[in-house]
């Protein structure tokens, strides 16, 4: 891992990255992207996780999260352990054309990472940045919601329901968050756009 990409205040809001391991396009399958979705709400609920956004896209997620006990590496940890043990059951027991081939990737993956026993769903390191601005923060909240937008999945996005875009657009969306605040726009810098301008294009 990096060492820029070390998480070293704990306390602070991070913009993480999780990627499938060989970018396997798994969430192009509801299951699993409801899989990541359950697993962020309990950690919202339970294990103090503050979410300011998100999206999961084809064979990775984004996620801008702070931990209220500042202990943001366990928590990380712990949502990367807990959804790869489910997706991994998943594609076991359910219906799934790949399932053969996924498993044998995930199976290879351990062979240089002895950590894990059987299956490696999730690269190693977490791409970790610290928020250290609003600015910043809306910087890598635009990112995340044009994503998808920009994957050609959708034309607003609002319309992609697997970020947080709808949270900051209606209120409303699948999970719970925090919402950050709205900067102060420098109109002297004609390339900064903030909150929604861009959503609608």
């Amino acid at each position: 891992m990096k060492e820029g990409y070390i998480i070293r205040d704990q306390e602070k809001p991070h913009f993480i990255t999780c990627t499938v391991v060989d970018w396997v396009d798994i969430f192009t399958r509801k299951i699993y992207k409801d899989i990541v979705i359950s697993s962020l709400d309990y950690c919202i609920k339970e294990k103090g996780m503050i979410l300011y956004g998100y999206v999961i896209m084809s064979n990775h997620i984004h996620l801008i999260v702070q931990s209220k006990e500042g202990k943001l590496s366990d928590l990380i940890r712990d949502l990367k352990k807990f959804t790869s043990k489910n997706i991994l059951e998943a594609i076991k027991t359910e219906p799934e054309s790949r399932r053969e081939w996924m498993l044998d990737l995930f199976k290879k993956a351990i062979e240089s990472h002895s950590r894990n026993k059987n299956y490696q769903f999730w690269q190693y390191g977490n791409h970790a940045e610290e928020i250290y601005t609003l600015h910043f923060m809306w910087d890598k909240l635009n990112y995340i919601h044009l994503n998808p937008i920009r994957a050609g999945i959708v034309e607003k996005a609002q319309h992609y329901i697997y970020s947080s875009a709808s949270n900051y657009l209606t209120g409303k969306g699948l999970l719970g968050i925090e919402l950050a605040e709205n900067p102060i726009i420098d109109v002297t810098k004609k390339n900064e756009f903030w909150k929604y301008d861009n959503y609608d294009e």
